[in-house]
């Protein structure tokens, strides 16, 4: 068996302490080393000693790379020779190694997202942030005013062998679609829908035209949600585009004010307008009710009157007089047979009025 002195870590910088390799790595050699030294027989030449380690080197490096792992949230495509062999789901799977089978990792069921315009901290995919987000951002609306459009599109990959090789570089597509989308979309509308009352609308039309562009491409992507984030003037018009806004607030708290107001009088008025109808109609209603129970009051007492003429004058005239002569206050009678009225004047002494 060889000396040990003549070892690799015995020559050049291996045997100071001044050497670039670090201590583990030293010692994981060692003791690949001590191994094979105890796997292979003594008194065979250096040679075959090397021609034996390469082997087994290479038979563990074959097994080492001849089995992954896929997580859970991905799929892995398997390459041979560079063609298309197979998906595999994800688990623990076997490959041909040495490069033969080659798997790359697609995230099928991950969220991913591209930002236009501002950068999240800390993100790991190199197309989810923009490069020039100054330059994505500055868009034309369609009454050619200008505007700084941030938004966000969050996508899966719904296809991983047409993500992989339909497109090169789908990712950067992508982001290029997308740009192309918004500025269509803004243009066809003024500066106050796209910052006020057409988010929404510029959303949903923008999610559509995106993932019509995506499966004509052959992207294998799935478009799940665009969201408009900050929308603002440039900065040279900031302060005017401020003092519009600031006006047009105005004009909206007078005119909810206004509303305000008509709704308190407008209702209160159409109330009492309702009352005084109905007590209208309650009046007309009881003077023709009485109208027409005078009439009728009426017609019976001349029906009477005809069949009993003096009869009827007599009840009549006394009847009036039940009603009139409570309401004098002197009372003078005289009667045809009477020769004088001084004795009749104090009749109302008698129940105790004045006259």
């Amino acid at each position: 068996m060889p000396s040990d002195n003549n070892g690799p870590e015995d020559r050049g910088p291996w045997k100071n302490k001044q050497t670039r390799v670090p201590p583990e790595v030293d010692a994981i050699l060692r003791r690949g080393r001590d191994r094979l030294h105890g796997i292979l027989p003594d008194g065979l030449p250096p040679v075959k000693r090397l021609a034996i380690g390469a082997a087994i080197a290479l038979a563990a490096f074959g097994a080492w790379s001849s089995y992954y792992t896929v997580p859970s949230d991905s799929v892995a495509i398997v390459q041979r020779f560079g063609k298309y062999s197979a998906e595999v789901p994800p688990g623990l799977h076997f490959k041909i190694p040495f490069g033969i089978d080659v798997t790359t990792l697609v995230p099928v069921k991950r969220q991913l997202k591209q930002e236009f315009g501002f950068t999240t901290p800390g993100a790991s995919d190199p197309y989810q942030s923009p490069t020039d987000g100054r330059r994505e951002t500055e868009m034309v609306t369609g009454d050619l005013n200008a505007a700084l459009v941030e938004w966000v599109v969050q996508y899966r990959i719904s296809e991983p062998r047409k993500f992989l090789f339909e497109v090169r570089e789908p990712s950067a597509t992508l982001r290029y679609v997308s740009e192309s989308v918004m500025r269509e979309v803004v243009g066809d509308r003024t500066v106050d829908e796209v910052i006020t009352v057409g988010r929404q609308e510029i959303e949903s039309e923008a999610l559509m035209k995106m993932q019509a562009l995506a499966t004509k491409y052959a992207m294998g992507i799935s478009i799940d949600q665009v969201q408009l984030k900050n929308i603002n003037p440039p900065q040279p018009v900031q302060a005017s585009f401020n003092e519009v806004n600031q006006a047009q607030q105005e004009k909206e708290r007078i005119i909810n004010e206004a509303r305000r107001e008509y709704n308190r009088v407008i209702p209160l008025a159409e109330g009492e307008k309702d009352q005084r109808i109905r007590e209208a109609d309650g009046y007309r209603l009881r003077r023709i009710n009485e109208a027409e129970g005078d009439a009728a009051r009426f017609t019976a007492l001349l029906t009477e009157y005809r069949l009993a003429p003096e009869v009827t004058r007599r009840r009549i005239y006394i009847e009036t007089l039940q009603d009139v002569l409570p309401g004098i206050g002197s009372k003078i009678i005289v009667d045809g047979s009477t020769a004088s009225i001084l004795p009749l004047l104090n009749l109302d002494r008698q129940t105790g009025e004045q006259p």
